[in-house]
């Protein structure tokens, strides 16, 4: 007891004993809210195509830093999903297109849930599958044949193994399978897409599962910068574009774009099936062909995009229904084919180094995370042991 009631020579009445107690519970709790953070509504596309990123580990403690609720996965890798065991962040992972044909047999369906999903409930939060990505943008014809029965597979075996309600199932589009998008009242898809996306929708409707598309304005402008106004594709304020069947304004492409998608849903009789935005970015670089690919414009555009969506700001056809979005991507991926573009999309370079700034403030820590855990208790504790030893000397000194 003694011990307990003296510090630096000095005994401590009970009242002072009691403040070091609250203050030292305060440190304690101030470090853990600072790491927890407060969720943000964003959500973000986690690519792995390169040789040099980070552990799942390490981007555990980047994306919980920059407090992001939502990760999007192009896969079902086990070591990320494992890393983020115990910290609510939500995830939606992916069947590849190279796997969707297989999934029509409900046997291999069952058994990719069984290996990829079911053994990290409910420790991560896998709430979505996607099957396939983009697939109605190539040429494969037994490919956009066999999606939705793959669909339809994976859900029924979701059933079986009763995750249905707590896991649902979709498909992720191109912003190419659309025919017509201006103005966004005429959207709509195109005519060969049409006889696969009528069934589709039905069976989002029943699924209760949203209809994803991918949206770049960056790829309007950069085909014709001379006449896509850079301050409507950057959120910058301008006059807008006024839909004159609706008479509704649009102050940029990106809720234009998500509005026309809207539209051609609804031309094949669906209004009950949400559109949420799987993917949208803007490139830091390109090639020399690439206009406005600039780490300036970047910043602009998903920056501008954070502050809608911390608005909860709905498009102009549906104003009470905030956007729900996907930014592409997390990291600079030096391994992805086509254009300079491809592989400047991050917000970081793979050391942790943000490639622009826009708010987020993540950190990368240097070592795994077990290591880090340790090391961040150790600092909350001489934290509050520092503070308790300044609250000494001023006892002593009053």
């Amino acid at each position: 007891m003694a011990t307990a009631e003296r510090l630096g020579g000095a005994r401590w009445p009970p009242s002072s004993r009691c403040f070091l107690l609250v203050v030292v519970l305060l440190v304690l709790m101030t470090d853990g809210a600072l790491l927890r953070g407060e969720a943000m509504a964003v959500g973000i596309n986690y690519g792995q195509i390169a040789d040099n990123l980070p552990s799942p580990s390490r981007v555990s403690w980047l994306l919980r830093s920059m407090q992001v609720s939502k990760v999007k996965l192009y896969d079902a890798d086990p070591h990320v999903l494992g890393a983020f065991a115990d910290t609510g962040v939500e995830f939606v992972v992916g069947i590849g297109n190279e796997n969707v044909s297989a999934m029509m047999d409900p046997s291999a369906a069952r058994a990719w849930i069984q290996r990829h999903v079911q053994p990290f409930l409910p420790s991560t939060r896998i709430t979505c599958i996607t099957v396939g990505n983009e697939v109605f943008k190539g040429n494969d014809t037994a490919l956009k044949a066999n999606l939705l029965p793959a669909m339809e597979s994976v859900y029924q075996a979701l059933g079986a193994l009763g995750l249905r309600g707590r896991v649902n199932v979709t498909t992720a589009h191109s912003l190419d399978i659309m025919g017509n998008s201006f103005p966004p009242s005429a959207g709509a898809f195109r005519g060969d897409v049409v006889p696969y996306m009528q069934p589709i929708l039905g069976f989002l409707a029943m699924a209760g599962s949203p209809f994803l598309i991918n949206c770049y304005p960056y790829f309007a402008y950069k085909a014709d910068p001379g006449n896509v106004p850079l301050d409507y594709v950057l959120f910058r304020p301008n006059a807008g574009v006024t839909d004159t069947s609706t008479r509704l304004t649009y102050d940029n492409m990106l809720y234009a774009q998500v509005d026309s998608v809207y539209a051609a849903i609804q031309a094949l009789g669906h209004t009950d099936v949400d559109v949420k935005i799987s993917e949208t970015g803007w490139p830091s670089r390109g090639d020399p062909d690439e206009a406005g690919a600039t780490p300036e414009y970047a910043g602009t555009y998903v920056g501008n995009l954070l502050q809608r969506i911390q608005m909860k700001q709905g498009t102009p056809l549906r104003p009470s229904v905030p956007i729900d979005v996907y930014v592409f991507a997390l990291f600079n991926e030096n391994m992805k084919p086509g254009p300079a573009s491809e592989r400047n999309y991050g917000l970081y370079y793979p050391d942790g180094t943000p490639v622009y700034n826009v708010g987020f403030r993540g950190y990368l820590p240097p070592m795994d995370d077990m290591e880090y855990s340790e090391s961040t208790r150790k600092a909350v504790h001489l934290h509050a042991l520092i503070l308790i030893l300044i609250a000494s000397i001023a006892l002593n000194l009053s």
